[in-house]
């Protein structure tokens, strides 16, 4: 039987556990921290549970495939409901925008801001779906590892306008500034700037539009827990406090890893599922430690950093909803200063989850639990986040205070924070990135971490380094890009 190796229990990694394991592979899934999950992490403090980081599911089928590889339901193993308001944009002005999957109440809302954008977004969004045709349906589990696939791409790619960023499509559909804000947001969901992502991405438009966007009941820490209790039911062995020091290399071929305590484990494959750039810097052999499979680290564009305050409150604000976008008043001089100065500015843009509106278990009766991720630089910016944090903090809360969240410094009674430092030490982020390598044109499909190694025989990569992405489909996408290369379907 066929010895496969995964490492790293994040989504991409249990997700290719499963699938190997439903090719007939016994499957050692190893996992450095003490539980699953990867950056899909649970906290529990004070009585307030918090998801670590992943909150929106956009594509529930994806999830659905891994059970059903088993004759099995994801509906016997954890409850995803579907949100009737996707976002809550709150911009600097007061005005506001719902996004909802109800596309007639989304034009009504656009035409409170524009007219004439009802037009545009219509076109936007039949173009997205386009994209979405051939960058999810068609590329999202083709492998990339032959620069002769990227080419045969080119042309549909060109017609897709896929030399334009995001922004840059978005504003030649829409002309009002917020709502070029609003449906231009999603690169920053997979840690891409709006301004140089690909828009490519705008395919993330239209995925929302196909399947809606979901929660799961008890946090995605439970479909974790879901997940888990599959892996075992199939036997898969999971090893957690399992840290990788070495994948083992025999004459260009993969034979299997060597933990931290000096235990050598062998086996047939092996497959990384982390940040990319890490593996290939600390994993390898001495000889093999190679950057220049991608390129050199000064050339490499990485995702921003991510600074995620979670708190709890004594009270409820039951008008915020599941998922609300604070926009601050700068929006491409912001960016800018996050990902190509790398400084921490003044001022910030928020995604705040209040996950008590719709699971009240996430907090004490009459509470509410809450997370802000604020997008901030990576590490290359040196910043002393030991001093800066509690700085942050108190300058967000302040924010929210004043703006929809009355009166949050006098009703918080639990807060903690993360930031790049920890994406660096709890997740081995390079830089502290908080989504690997950024979605830029040069780092997508072929230009992006191949999901099998060039000169490896046997060594396979899942991720969000990798192709397709980051986001939840991204990851999971990776895992069927490897199936296919591990049973010959492409190559």
């Amino acid at each position: 039987m066929t010895q496969t190796i995964v490492v790293g229990a994040g989504f991409g990694g249990i997700a290719t556990a499963l699938r190997c394991r439903a090719l007939g592979h016994e499957v050692t899934l190893l996992e450095r921290l003490e539980s699953l999950g990867g950056r899909a992490q649970v906290f529990e403090r004070d009585g307030f549970k918090h998801d670590a980081g992943p909150t929106v599911i956009t594509a529930p089928f994806m999830f659905e495939e891994l059970f059903e590889l088993f004759q099995k339901s994801l509906h016997d193993y954890a409850t995803l409901v579907p949100l009737d308001t996707w976002y809550e944009f709150y911009f600097s002005d007061g005005s506001t925008f719902t996004y909802r999957g109800d596309i007639d109440h989304t034009l009504q809302e656009i035409a409170r801001f524009n007219e004439a954008d009802v037009a545009g977004y219509q076109k936007l969004l039949a173009l997205s779906k386009k994209i979405f045709a051939v960058g999810f349906e068609q590329l999202s589990s083709q492998p990339f590892t032959q620069f002769s696939t990227m080419l045969k791409q080119v042309p549909a790619l060109l017609r897709l306008h896929s030399y334009r960023t995001v922004f840059g499509l978005v504003s030649h559909f829409i002309k009002d500034e917020h709502l070029r804000k609003v449906f231009s947001v999603h690169p920053l969901l997979v840690g891409g700037n709006p301004y140089t992502t690909t828009s490519i991405y705008t395919l993330i438009h239209y995925l929302e539009r196909q399947w809606g966007i979901h929660f799961c009941m008890g946090g995605t820490g439970a479909l974790v827990d879901a997940l888990t209790k599959l892996m075992e039911e199939e036997q898969i062995t999971i090893r957690t406090g399992s840290d990788v020091d070495q994948i083992t290399i025999e004459n260009g071929v993969a034979t299997g890893v060597v933990l931290a305590s000096g235990e050598h484990l062998t086996a047939d494959n092996v497959i990384f599922n982390g940040d990319a750039p890490h593996a290939y810097k600390a994993l390898l052999p001495s000889y093999l430690k190679r950057q220049r499979i991608r390129r050199p680290d000064s050339l490499t564009q990485y995702s921003m950093g991510l600074y995620v305050l979670y708190f709890g409150t004594q009270k409820t604000y039951p008008d915020i909803a599941h998922h609300t976008i604070w926009l601050g008043p700068r929006h491409k001089e912001l960016l800018e200063d996050i990902f190509d100065h790398h400084v921490i500015p003044d001022d910030f843009s928020l995604y705040l989850h209040r996950p008590t509106a719709t699971d009240p278990s996430f907090g004490p009766p009459n509470c509410d639990s809450f997370y802000v991720l604020c997008p901030v630089s990576n590490l290359k910016s040196g910043t002393d986040w030991d001093i800066e944090g509690p700085k942050l903090r108190d300058r967000i809360v302040a924010a929210l205070g004043d703006t929809i969240l009355p009166g949050l410094d006098e009703t918080i009674c639990s807060d903690f924070w993360m930031t790049p430092e920890d994406f660096k030490t709890q997740y081995r982020s390079e830089h502290g990135a908080g989504f690997s390598i950024a979605p830029t044109l040069t780092q997508s499909a072929y230009f992006r971490y191949h999901n099998r190694d060039p000169d490896v025989s046997n060594l396979y990569f899942t991720g969000a380094g990798t192709h397709p992405g980051a986001g939840l489909p991204g990851v999971l996408s990776s895992a069927k890009v490897v199936e296919n290369l591990l049973t010959g379907i492409s190559t």
